[in-house]
């Protein structure tokens, strides 16, 4: 084979596990851009390497995407951009291959926004080490070789990532689609019609909200009783003249389900300008979370223009 062959052939080779790593670095760094770029570093290493010497590429792919990521999460820009208060994850539509593997619980919930925001307390390599074993079922003896630790290290570090999670699986069970739809179409309507008390007995006892201020606010606001989030939702839903020209019309609310989760989505044209996302338990709404940066719903918006929608809830806000 002459060498533009093997290159080609290495190319496919690494193509073969681009999704993987998207999605394994997605995990990692909760936001879609940073995960490409990791990505791309990959793929860089993976030119410039003697790949003849290397025996098992997904498991040398692997470390190489994973130390990257970790390199990212230790630096000090990533740190000032994480700080806490001014983070959120960065949402996907279901069907977007970043949020592969789903066939156990463990998967769906590593990707969920729940997640992705609690793993924020996290040490990076307790971060590693979860979403390895859970997300994509490496031994520990396995891990301790992708991120040069102990096995023993290894295991110390999934015991104490899972207990920080087990807040997020109390605080996030799983619901039947046609229920969480239900919910966040009575959520919709009574935010809406202006309806507060329907808001807040749709709500949990302890629900909150997290918004990044339509986009503008340099910190995330935060309310966390019933009555304040049943406040801000009316306030946020109800359409002014303002929104509208600030949104640059008058956009549709579709349903959607978004990392996992429901969610309404304010699309304009094949523009998505605004997500609220829902964690539904026993019933009731747990928390609310409202994402209108356009950074952070660039892929979403690409997804979207390449979605066939059901009809809109809301055909003109």
């Amino acid at each position: 084979m002459d060498s533009t062959a093997t290159d080609r052939f290495d190319t496919g080779r690494f193509e073969a596990s681009r999704n993987r790593l998207a999605s394994l670095a997605y995990r990692l760094l909760g936001s879609a851009a940073d995960a490409e770029d990791a990505v791309q570093d990959a793929f860089l290493h993976w030119q410039a390497v003697d790949r003849q010497r290397i025996k098992v590429p997904e498991a040398w792919l692997t470390k190489v995407v994973t130390n990257l990521c970790l390199d990212r999460l230790r630096s000090a820009q990533a740190r000032r951009e994480r700080t806490v208060g001014a983070w959120l994850p960065e949402p996907l539509l279901a069907g977007d291959p970043m949020l592969g593997p789903a066939d156990t619980v463990e998967q769906r919930e590593s990707v969920s926004l729940a997640v992705l925001t609690l793993m924020e307390r996290l040490s990076p390599l307790e971060r590693a080490v979860y979403v390895l074993r859970e997300a994509f079922s490496y031994s520990h003896a396995e891990i301790a070789e992708i991120l040069d630790i102990t096995e023993s290290a290894s295991q110390q570090h999934l015991h104490r990532a899972r207990r920080h999670i087990a807040a997020a699986r109390r605080r996030r069970g799983e619901v039947d689609p046609a229920s969480a739809r239900r919910i966040v179409e009575e959520f919709l309507a009574a935010a809406s019609s202006g309806r507060t008390e329907r808001l807040v007995a749709l709500l949990t006892d302890d629900a909150t909200a997290i918004t990044d201020g339509a986009g503008l606010a340099e910190t995330l606001l935060r309310y966390d009783t019933p009555q304040r989030v049943a406040a801000v939702v009316r306030a946020g839903f109800k359409p002014t003249p303002a929104k509208r020209r600030l949104a640059g019309g008058t956009p549709a609310i579709h349903y959607a389900l978004v990392n996992g989760a429901p969610a309404i989505l304010f699309v304009l044209g094949d523009q998505v300008l605004g997500a609220v996302t829902f964690d539904i338990t026993n019933g009731k709404i747990a928390t609310v979370r409202g994402i209108a940066a356009p950074t952070r719903l660039a892929r979403l918006s690409e997804a979207w223009r390449q979605h066939e929608p059901d009809p809109p809830l809301i055909s003109q806000w």
